[in-house]
This record gives structure tokens, sequence and C-alpha cells, in this order.
């Protein structure tokens, strides 16, 4: 067992692992499927197969006295996160971690207009998805209060970085609102959030909660447009709120819907955060040199 668990290793996962481990620490890891076993095991992590979709297919999973990320996102539907209610019921006294860092998601804060959203700001999903991450969020504040573990919670906005890029989709054709209607919305690096999540780790004390982003107001639509110039992709069709309605899926409308200017305030305060990648343009260039 090592000093750090990590409860779904993918990419942010993954990376927050590597980083623990060349710093000397031990690490152990979930992965959904077997497949993925060779890949952890590489880079010096002990690695778990578990579905944590039922609970008969979750093996033993020793936590105890452990600092633990919980990366892994909801089941794909429902207002409930049942992945969340098999990880709590392997949780008890004599199997306690010491703290949990959760990725959870903006989106619980709704659709907030212009108005700055703060840690303070009222949840009000509007979203199923969002419902999901409340969900887990009570589920995790209900076992620390029980077992007394400590919880720092991260609320993050669209994380963008390497093999996190738009690029199928602009190939396909993908449209977006016209920028001069797209709602605001807010993004992080991957690299930025892996730092965040290791300083929320250290730093972060119980009952903390975390808005996650850069602090760059901008929009999905000015997103893909900028992606598309950087990779010299075909820029996107650019769609008034009706068109949209009748071509886009519902799930991409959906996301359309909210908006959302996030402060980060707390975070860079907080958790002494200095961030490499401040604006989507840095960001984006330095995709284009980093695995």
């Amino acid at each position: 067992m090592g000093d750090f668990t990590v409860i779904g290793c993918g990419d942010i996962g993954f990376r927050v692992s590597r980083e623990l481990i060349q710093q000397g620490h031990q690490v152990q890891a979930t992965i959904h499927y077997e497949e993925g076993v060779d890949v952890l095991q590489s880079a010096g992590i002990k690695a778990i197969v578990a579905n944590f979709d039922y609970q008969e297919d979750i093996p033993d999973l020793p936590v105890h006295g452990q600092n633990l990320f919980y990366f892994m996102p909801p089941q794909g539907g429902g207002s409930s996160d049942y992945r969340m209610v098999n990880f709590c019921r392997k949780l008890a006294a004599d199997n306690c971690p010491c703290k949990i860092v959760y990725i959870s998601t903006s989106g619980v804060y709704g659709d907030c207009g212009d108005e700055l959203v703060t840690e303070e700001t009222p949840v009000t999903p509007m979203s199923s998805r969002a419902k999901r991450r409340i969900s887990a969020e009570n589920q995790l504040r209900e076992q620390a209060d029980k077992l007394g573990f400590e919880l720092i919670i991260l609320r993050v906005t669209g994380i963008y970085g390497p093999g996190r890029l738009p690029i199928s989709q602009l190939k396909k054709g993908h449209e977006v609102l016209r920028p001069e209607d797209a709602p605001g919305t807010n993004r992080i690096h991957s690299l930025d959030l892996v730092t965040i999540c290791l300083a929320a780790m250290e730093r972060g004390e119980d009952g903390d909660i975390f808005n996650i982003c850069d602090g760059e107001e901008s929009s999905m639509s000015e997103y893909f447009i900028a992606v598309a110039e950087m990779y010299d992709l075909p820029q996107p069709e650019q769609l008034s709120w009706v068109e949209a309605e009748k071509v886009m899926n519902p799930l991409t409308f959906s996301f359309l819907k909210e908006s959302r200017r996030m402060s980060n305030r707390k975070m860079v305060e907080k958790l002494a955060i200095k961030l490499q990648y401040p604006t989507l343009k840095k960001g984006l260039h330095a995709c284009r040199t980093i695995s």
C-alpha cells in the first residue's frame, strides 16, 4: 500500500501519480480496464482494476491513513453518483483516508449570467451531470463528517491541454454559436490542474472549496475558433441560437445554456498558485510541444 491513492487514473490522475512518484512517494491507482495495467506499472504505479459501476466488481481497496485523490467521473445517467455510492461503501473506521481531494465541476453553480461566481455562490445545478456532481460532493461530505477525514473540493471548469483539444470535432465540422451570442465560460490547462491538485492536497484544509480556472474570460466559440487557427483547421461554422438548437445534439446545446464568470482568487491566494498558462493563447502554444 502506498502513500497516495488515486481513484480514476485517467489523464489527470496519471499525471498527478507520475509527479508524486518523481517526488519519491508510493502511489496506488484504480483503472477501469485490465488493458491499462501495464501503462501504470511501467510508470511505477500500483494498478488496481476496479469497475465502480458494480459493487461486486470493486476489489479490496486499502486506503487507511492515505492521501486520496478522487478523479473518477460519475456514470452517464441519473441524478445521483452511484460510483461514489460504491466507493463510499469501501470506507470504514478501519479503512479511512487521511484526506480526500475531489474534482467536481463548476457546472454545480448552474446559469449565473454575468455575475461573478465565488465559492460562496449558491449551487443551483441545472443539468443532470451537474446534479450527479453535487450528489458526489454531498456523499463525501457525509462520510467525512462520519469518519473524520479532511475533504477538499475542486470545482473545475473546462479542461484543455495536450491530448484534450477538440481537433477531431473541428475536422468533422463542429459548429459553434456566433461569438456575440456565446455565453461566458472558463477553462484550465491540464498541467496547471495537476499543480493545483497537488497544492490542494498539501495546503487545502478540511471543508475548503476552490473554483478552478485560469481567470481569463472567454466563450466556447472563442475556444474552438482559437484551436482551429492554431492547428490550421477549417474555421467552425457560426450559428445563431435558433440555428444551433435545430442542428446541435442536445448534450452539446445544453452546455451553451449556462453562463458563468468564475473567480479564481481563493485558489491563487490560499493555494499559492502561479499559473503556467494563464491565457488560452499561451496554453494552446504549449500543447504543440508537451506530451
